[in-house]
């Protein structure tokens, strides 16, 4: 093989990995050397998991974003706790805004006891309920009126196949300088932690031992998303690969092509290194001997503002 031809081949290989990543659900805009050969299976698991039914595209939008010519654009990422016979509800909300223009992607966390209009519902309820009122769907709409702006793409991730992902990935290492706690049967001391998936699990779910309650519990969320990103990157094994292939494929659902996908990580992944997180804040308060996050309308207000000039709405 000359010089040309193995320059190109690693080229291939490199992007084989990258497309890989970004189909993990939460490993968006990474970029990492891989395996062109696994190209196949990784189409196959990205066709497995799309699903055009659930979004068609957000009435927000005058023209939907075009990932191959760098619009920017959000992706909604769901993490649903579905159980047998029952759907479950959204139990995490995660709003990804992408701008390739600036370089910059902005991650808001929605707390999940935010009262909120349920969009097609007719009421005011926990904005973590819209998805087991009415799916995917219902949940988008949800966001979208809360956030007033465009949902352009989402990511639905079972909850329960999430330590699938981190175990076949060997585990994954977070900084717990906050808080030492217990929870489920772990122990999590403070300071670096090597998790398993059903750790990586429980550190995530827990918020009611924690002070800071669901922004606690969403900072912990993304410190294993971080985590895993960076696991990711370093993957050198094909076996690896195609156990992570076979938990995606079966637990995350996209509206994403392939061919987006491919697009989003060609145009979009500088992003990655300069990232804002934005936690939604308000007031606690019982209604009906129900808790709620309120939030007040300057704050939502803000968050609009920062959103829609991320979009360049």
């Amino acid at each position: 093989m000359d010089r040309r031809s193995a320059k190109k081949q690693r080229r291939k290989k490199r992007s084989g990995l990258k497309i890989t990543l970004i189909i993990l659900g939460v490993l968006l805009l990474i970029g990492a050397g891989g395996f062109y050969y696994v190209y196949g299976s990784v189409k196959n698991t990205a066709n497995k998991m799309h699903d055009s039914s659930a979004w068609d595209g957000s009435s927000k939008r005058k023209k939907e974003p075009t990932p191959s010519k760098g619009d920017p654009l959000s992706i909604l990422i769901l993490g649903v706790d579905e159980r047998q016979g029952d759907r479950g509800r959204s139990d995490t909300l995660i709003l990804v805004t992408v701008n390739p223009n600036t370089n910059k992607m902005v991650m808001t966390s929605i707390p999940r006891d935010t009262r909120t209009e349920i969009v097609g519902k007719g009421k005011e309820d926990k904005i973590n309920h819209a998805y087991a009122f009415g799916g995917t769907k219902m949940a988008i709409k949800t966001v979208e009126n809360f956030l007033d702006v465009p949902v352009d793409y989402f990511l639905k991730v079972n909850m329960e196949s999430f330590k699938g992902i981190v175990d076949a990935l060997g585990g994954v290492t977070v900084d717990n300088e906050r808080l030492a706690f217990n929870y489920d049967g772990y122990s999590f001391p403070k300071g670096e932690l090597k998790l398993s998936g059903k750790e990586a699990l429980a550190y995530t779910r827990m918020r009611k031992q924690d002070p800071q309650g669901d922004f606690g519990r969403n900072e912990r969320q993304r410190q294993v998303i971080s985590a895993i990103i960076n696991e990711g990157a370093q993957i050198s094994s094909v076996t690896k690969m195609g156990d992570i292939l076979d938990v995606v494929g079966t637990n995350v659902k996209t509206n994403m092509t392939f061919d987006e996908m491919k697009d989003i990580q060609s145009k979009y992944k500088g992003a990655r290194k300069n990232v804002e997180n934005i936690e939604i804040k308000g007031q606690g308060q019982r209604i009906g001997g129900i808790y709620y996050l309120i939030v007040p309308e300057d704050e939502k207000t803000k968050i609009q503002t920062t959103l829609k000039e991320q979009l360049e709405l």
